[in-house]
């Protein structure tokens, strides 16, 4: 591939990975607002968690009906009904009167952010050269966690302009639905620039248009033999027009034991407790003493590490490769979280019930929190996205790949929608079982996952030297 098409791959690229910037943006944004948002509607700890997480339920259902739709109608129509369901759902959350309407309007914003989580990964996997397809595809992880510091930004911004995210600002609308509404502007710049960029070859080969697709993937990739190439990918998914989630199915297993394999791993991402920190930390900031100008502060300043992480990881991921960068952060992420249980099992609670970590025990967990976000953003954060938009042979890939994403998505909901009770009950007993399973991911990625780095997508299911019998029976 030469320099001179670089620079139109990676706008392409980057413009199918505004979906994840959206993506990171919707799912954070009530980090700034949910205390006074929760306040104004009067919610316990229980319906507080299912405000925070309702969101996650579309994200289920976006994600698994976003593969088979995507090879029914392409990939691009895809993006731009994502857009369409971002606009609607930040400016109807913005403007909620109850909490009803509230969850209503989360889920709506689910459905596109479950989608692009899906479409993303699959079109720049799909129109992108081996060689340099990790960097590209960990675009959408830089652009997730972009979207989450800018969400987080807006917050504090909007927080200090109205003086507390619950005093009205613009129009008598409270602080805390312009962070909301503000969602609506990059939701309008995703769908304009979606209907700019080409569908993906692979897409088209499937529908026989084979000459569009030799076009695309010349000027994209700089592949000569595009007749070679398209035959490869002809065959790859000869009966991809038919594909059904039925293709997944295994006797034995109930599912093929690699679309186990990439569900295991899109489970162990969020068991590790990662939205715990994007959701709830200024909440948990405030409840050991910070007020919520520094707690907004603390976390935005949380996300900004998350994106330098992101940037090691985009430049390390071709280098290093997925597999190993994944060991070291399990490894990581259970020893920082092993210190924050730690940490909080010396908590102590004054009369007005305010966690007060004796010491340098605050310090240690503050520290704890962000080196935690280092080691996810750097490794698990965009790998296991890359992993999963990689893992699978193309005749399963856009299933697969919707099964293991909603998978990821109830995982997210399930950890979202307890932590709240959990953290009332015990932080210690919350962090130390994110502990856990962030140890167990290690060994589930060092027995049953294959390296993907520089393999052809065509060549996918073809078994590794470093793969077990699990995987390798596809």
């Amino acid at each position: 591939m030469t320099s001179s098409r670089r620079p139109r791959l990676l706008m392409i690229a980057s413009t199918a990975a505004l979906g994840f910037f959206l993506f990171g943006y919707d799912t954070a944004v009530i980090n700034g607002a949910i205390d006074a948002l929760a306040d104004q509607l009067e919610l316990g700890n229980g319906m507080k968690g299912f405000a925070v997480s309702s969101a996650l339920l579309g994200c289920v259902a976006g994600a698994w009906f976003a593969g088979p739709l995507a090879n029914r109608f392409g990939r691009i129509p895809i993006m731009l009904a994502s857009a369409v369901l971002f606009f609607v759902s930040a400016i109807g959350t913005g403007l909620a009167f109850g909490v009803g309407d509230l969850i209503l309007w989360r889920v709506v914003g689910g459905l596109g952010v479950g989608a692009a989580s899906v479409i993303a990964p699959t079109y720049i996997a799909e129109i992108s050269p081996a060689a340099i397809r990790g960097r590209l595809v960990s675009l959408q992880g830089l652009a997730g966690v972009t979207g989450i510091a800018v969400s987080l930004f807006v917050d504090a911004a909007l927080a200090w302009s109205a003086g507390g995210a619950a005093n009205p600002l613009w129009f008598d609308l409270e602080a805390w639905r312009w962070m909301f509404i503000a969602e609506a502007l990059p939701a309008i710049a995703y769908g304009l620039a979606a209907l700019r960029i080409p569908e993906s070859p692979r897409y088209l080969v499937s529908l026989g248009r084979e000459a569009a697709a030799a076009e695309i993937l010349h000027a994209c990739t700089g592949v000569a033999d595009t007749a070679g190439k398209i035959k490869e990918i002809r065959r790859s998914i000869a009966v991809d027009h038919r594909m059904s989630l039925r293709d997944l199915a295994d006797r034995a297993l109930g599912l093929k034991p690699i679309v186990w394999v990439g569900i295991l791993v899109a489970i162990s991402q969020q068991f590790v407790g990662i939205n715990v920190i994007f959701y709830y930390s200024t909440t948990l900031w405030r409840s050991i003493g910070f007020d919520e100008s520094n707690a907004l502060l603390i976390t935005a300043i949380t996300s900004l590490i998350n994106i330098g992480a992101t940037v090691l990881s985009l430049v390390l991921i071709d280098r290093v490769g997925r597999k190993r960068l994944m060991l070291s952060g399990s490894l990581g992420m259970a020893t920082t979280l092993g210190i924050m249980a730690l940490a909080f099992s010396q908590a102590t609670l004054d009369a007005g019930g305010t966690v007060l970590l004796p010491g340098l025990w605050g310090p240690v967990a503050l520290v704890s929190a962000n080196l935690f976000v280092a080691f996810f953003g750097a490794t698990w954060g965009s790998v296991m996205w890359v992993l999963l938009g990689e893992m699978f042979p193309n005749q399963i890939r856009a299933g697969a790949m919707a099964v293991a994403t909603s998978a990821n998505w109830l995982a997210n909901f399930t950890i979202s929608t307890t932590f709240p009770l959990l953290a009332a009950f015990s932080l210690t007993a919350s962090y130390g079982f994110y502990a856990l399973c962030a140890l167990a991911s290690f060994f589930l990625v060092r027995w049953f996952v294959q390296e993907t780095n520089g393999v052809e997508l065509e060549e996918m299911g073809n078994a590794p030297r470093d793969s077990k019998p699990l995987q390798r029976e596809i």
